[in-house]
């Protein structure tokens, strides 16, 4: 498929990144495949994919690899997005991915937005795995946060970040209080390799990064990823 100017596929600059689009399938907080992804294949603008290329490298060094959730982000999966949280019905992924949270609130609590970063090109949802490691079907598990609040954890085989990707709530946030040491350990390094490389993360959400320079600050893409 030939790309808008200046928007490159992920694997043709770094094959070595791992690739898990969520919204692909239906693994994933709607419970279903998203409009506008046709293909497992992460699209990024050129300096995204090279600034998470080099960080790539570092990850590498330490014994790691980045695995993507999620890159750009066609506007009309955003639209669904909106359209699916009007739907007080359907709460097929509810316990998996929002248990303490009410569906209606999702926006007004800053987990999606009706013009997302992700439409302009620029941001990733991402985590890293031991190499050697290989990435499995979800694993479905529920873990004891430090106010004795029960929370979902989906396994599959990433570094352990005690919340899983997607998960709506308090416990998700780079900066909580609700787990342990050792897990806001690794989500420090994950931050600390992705910001010298130019990305800024988003507090709610401890695997969303975006470009600081990114190409597109005020422009919202809107074709297929196939």
């Amino acid at each position: 498929m030939l790309l808008p100017q200046k928007f490159v596929y992920l694997d043709e600059v770094d094959s070595s990144i791992t690739q898990d689009l969520r919204y692909t399938y239906d693994e994933n907080f709607l419970g279903f495949k998203v409009v506008g992804y046709k293909a497992n294949r992460a699209i990024l603008t050129k300096e995204a994919a090279k600034a998470l290329s080099a960080a790539q490298k570092d990850f590498l060094k330490n014994g790691y690899s980045i695995l993507v959730y999620d890159a750009y982000r066609p506007q009309k999966a955003v639209d669904s997005f909106v359209m699916w949280s009007r739907d007080i019905n359907d709460q097929k992924a509810k316990k998996r991915y929002y248990p303490g949270i009410n569906k209606a609130d999702i926006f007004k609590l800053g987990y999606i937005f009706d013009k997302s970063s992700h439409t302009r090109g620029s941001t990733v949802d991402i985590s890293i795995i031991k190499l050697g490691n290989k990435l499995h079907p979800v694993k479905f598990s529920k873990r004891k946060l430090r106010n004795n609040d029960i929370v979902p954890f989906l396994d599959d085989g990433t570094v352990d970040m005690y919340t899983s990707f997607d998960l709506f709530g308090p416990a998700s946030h780079h900066k909580t209080d609700l787990i342990e040491e050792e897990y806001l350990i690794r989500r420090n390094y994950l931050h600390s390799v992705l910001s010298k490389h130019g990305f800024n993360g988003y507090p709610k959400e401890w695997w969303h990064y975006t470009l600081e320079n990114e190409p597109f600050p005020d422009t919202y893409f809107d074709f297929d990823i196939r």
